[in-house]
């Protein structure tokens, strides 16, 4: 199906929004911008790059909670530190593939509002009230492969 009008594009948009990406596709690779549907697209393209950022920010904040549980609670240490570690290298794998120069300034400008959110989830879970209220980690150090896991 090749649609030849902008309206019509609209018009699929509202009725089929996978049809529509095929059919924007198709007219990118024809190089028929005139009959693009610009509106949509834009606004398609601005949902996906929310969705990616959202993405590496909640990645992020997983890799954050997991070190906070392995550092601070002691009790479910021994029951649960290898969980813990086994899901910080898989956030870590995760997000580094995603990552981008863009991502990473991104998350180092939001790192403290990050924090704030893995903290109040862990004290949800653990119950406990000792976690630090600063971010003790840098965006360098809770990226690195190794650190911390290894130690």
């Amino acid at each position: 199906m090749v649609v030849k009008n902008v309206d019509k594009l609209k018009e699929l948009y509202e009725i089929d929004d996978y049809l529509w990406i095929e059919e924007t596709v198709k007219l990118l690779k024809g190089k028929r911008f005139d009959e693009l549907d610009l509106e949509n697209l834009i606004e398609e393209l601005e949902d996906l790059g929310s969705e990616k950022r959202h993405k590496v920010e909640s990645l992020l904040e997983q890799i954050i909670r997991h070190f906070l549980l392995l550092e601070y609670w002691h009790y479910e240490y021994d029951r649960n530190y290898r969980h813990w570690q086994a899901e910080i290298v898989g956030f870590r794998t995760q997000l580094n593939r995603r990552m981008t120069t863009n991502f990473y300034n991104y998350l180092e400008k939001n790192l403290a509002k990050i924090y704030r959110q893995a903290r109040k989830y862990v004290q949800a879970k653990s119950g406990l009230d000792t976690f630090p209220q600063d971010c003790p980690y840098s965006l360098s150090q809770l990226l690195h492969e190794d650190w911390l896991i290894t130690n």
